[in-house]
């Protein structure tokens, strides 16, 4: 097996997002293959990307070619503040910025069936509430379609733009969906409930009659449901014994798309719409699609006309691919090969589901990448490694960061402790009020499973995360200072009260769900004391490593500034980076190598040390 540095790894091509052309002889993507992401065109019969942005400073990212024409929809921010624009791009490669301002936040929300008008909502009225507008797709002259006056979070807007469906968020196991008719100027609630139960709009069918919705109500997983407009009947859709998370409609209407999160993979559907008795009751059948090369599908798109289909595979060792299918032939191809060319997958692992008891008996599943070279003879160091959320998920796919340090011989267990999506809403909930206690207890819990493998070294494991495993990461280290040897925390929150008091304005429809998680700053102040790790950092005898964006909006630099200080003031060694040009997750290639290759360093150093050295 052969070790690469991580120049090698980031040399791939990490490429995101598919919209065809109005001929449906290119398709508009988003990739970072100069080092930052711009947006790129590509012909559906192969050939080499085109670049239609050069953006050397701020990451690009591309929404979608115009539908009668040439001209792209693209967006981006600036040094990762989140405040993203929607940008105008003419085939002569000018651009305009089609929501100017300072301080402001645009969301594109889609197209009007014939392409004469689009859909932006933008918080410059008011920075908490986004507001909807319809756009002259010829003028881009623009009307108030939606004025935001309570705090809702725009949903899908029918096509014969009568209804906008609204989604809020009450708790983050709570939420609602109204109605609003355009018309009236009037929101309907749709959802009246009791308990802790989801709910939320997806879409609504091509004949703007049913609204397709997602609820957990009477069960653990969230399924596909419709609301008939006229008469008001809810009934069951779609549904499998995981998570629907997501479904929509190709813009013909022939084809509707649905995303099931099956065990830590998205497992896409593609149903086809029919009239007659094949349609069955629902009016669908499911698409015939060709045999598709290992991994996950994903990103599916059609053509205007739904002869051909776009979407990515995924892989453990693989990164996304783009892909083309025609319908008309049954062929599909390949346009992109992501992966450095001077990396062998064959030197990559494929990641393991597996799950282990924790402290009280709760089972947690976690994605597993086991180094080739470990045995019990040859004992390898190990990671736990916490994703963000609180309520996020690891899930299986290609992550070069995780790839670097498995071929650089580090076992790593992506964990997914209570609180986790994606496992049912009593495991996502049986976190809420309880951060810095029994979803760390779970990482404790996951140091035992590693050592009960026979081929990891007991007494070097490390943890690591970024964002909310961020601060997971400082609360091992403060609150269970002899679990780990090492920590590294990328942009963790380390003072709630500060954080919760810092949460950016345009978070106002979810400020009460992360208050209801975490903790309210007025009220709960004893609380999120005894949970931040700065209040006791004196605790903290491990090596950390702290890495942060300087322009990260949600956890701000003085986050990371203040537990690197109480650290230090302990003679605990700590190393600290901080890249101006970032915000929260790293975009810019550059930085992505330097931050792997400290951190790689840092744990070959405090890890690995010397004695792992020698038994090499």
């Amino acid at each position: 097996m052969k070790r690469y540095t991580i120049d090698q790894f980031m040399a791939t091509t990490s490429i995101l997002g598919a919209s065809f052309s109005a001929d449906e002889k290119r398709i508009l993507f988003s990739s970072n293959a100069s080092g930052i992401f711009n947006a790129y065109t590509l012909p559906v019969d192969g050939g080499m990307p085109e670049p239609l942005t050069q953006s050397t400073v701020d990451s690009t990212f591309s929404v979608c070619f115009f539908p009668h024409d040439d001209r792209v929809l693209f967006t981006r921010d600036q040094g990762g503040d989140e405040n993203y624009h929607l940008l105008l791009s003419t085939p002569d490669g000018a651009e305009t910025d089609l929501t100017p301002g300072d301080s402001l936040k645009a969301q594109f929300m889609g197209w009007r069936p014939d392409g004469s008008a689009f859909f932006v909502a933008t918080n410059e009225r008011d920075p908490r509430f986004f507001d909807l507008y319809r756009y002259d797709a010829r003028t881009y002259a623009r009307t108030l379609l939606y004025r935001n006056e309570q705090g809702f979070d725009v949903g899908p807007i029918s096509r014969d733009e009568r209804w906008i469906a609204l989604n809020r968020v009450n708790t983050t196991s709570d939420s609602d969906i109204y109605l609003f008719d355009v018309a009236r100027e009037e929101a309907r609630y749709l959802t009246p409930h009791e308990g802790a139960i989801s709910f939320r709009a997806e879409t609504f069918d091509p004949a703007s009659r049913k609204l397709f919705f997602l609820t957990n109500e009477g069960s653990e997983f969230k399924r596909l449901c419709t609301y008939d407009l006229a008469s008001g009947i809810v009934r069951d859709h779609e549904s499998a014994d995981w998570d629907v998370v997501n479904t929509y409609f190709s813009r013909d209407g022939r084809y509707r798309v649905t995303g099931i999160n099956q065990d830590g993979s998205i497992v896409i559907r593609v149903a086809e719409m029919v009239e007659g008795e094949s349609a069955g009751a629902k009016g669908e059948k499911p698409a015939e699609l060709p045999v598709l090369p290992e991994g996950e599908i994903r990103g599916v798109v059609f053509s205007q006309s739904s002869a051909r289909m776009a979407f990515y595979v995924n892989g453990d060792r693989s990164p996304d691919n783009l892909f083309v299918h025609d319908f008309e032939t049954g062929q599909f191809k390949q346009l992109t090969q992501s992966l450095s060319k001077e990396i062998d997958p064959s030197d990559l692992v494929e990641a393991q589901v597996v799950r282990f008891r924790s402290f009280d008996g709760m089972v947690i599943p976690s994605i597993y990448y086991k180094p080739h070279e470990a045995t019990a003879i040859n004992k390898v160091p190990a990671i736990v490694y916490v994703h963000g959320g609180p309520g996020g998920q690891t899930m299986r796919g290609y992550t070069a960061q995780i790839q670097y340090l498995v071929n650089h011989g580090y076992a790593v267990l992506g964990i997914n402790n209570r609180g986790s999506s994606g496992y049912g809403k009593t495991f996502f909930t049986a976190a809420n009020r309880k951060h810095g206690r029994e979803p760390l207890w779970d990482c404790i819990e996951a140091k035992t499973f590693l050592a009960s493998l026979g081929y990891i070294d007991h007494e070097r494991i490390g943890i690591m995360g970024a964002s909310y495993g961020g601060y997971m990461t400082l609360s091992a280290l403060a609150f269970r200072p002899e679990a780990f040897k090492v920590g590294v925390d990328i942009f963790g929150v380390s003072n709630w009260l500060r954080t919760l008091e810092s949460i950016p304005p345009y978070w106002e429809s979810v400020r009460k769900a992360i208050y209801d998680e975490i903790g309210d700053p007025v009220n709960d102040i004893d609380i999120l004391v005894a949970t931040s790790p700065l209040f006791h950092a004196k605790e903290i005898r491990k090596p950390l490593m702290v890495i942060q964006g300087a322009n990260d909006p949600r956890v701000v630099k003085a986050e990371s500034d203040e537990i690197v200080e109480a650290a230090r003031k302990h003679g605990v060694p700590v190393e600290y980076i901080v890249f101006p040009d970032e915000g929260h997750g790293f975009t810019k290639k550059k930085n992505q190598i330097e931050a792997n290759r400290r951190i790689l360093e840092f744990l070959d150093k405090y890890l690995k040390g010397d004695s792992m050295t020698i038994a090499k």
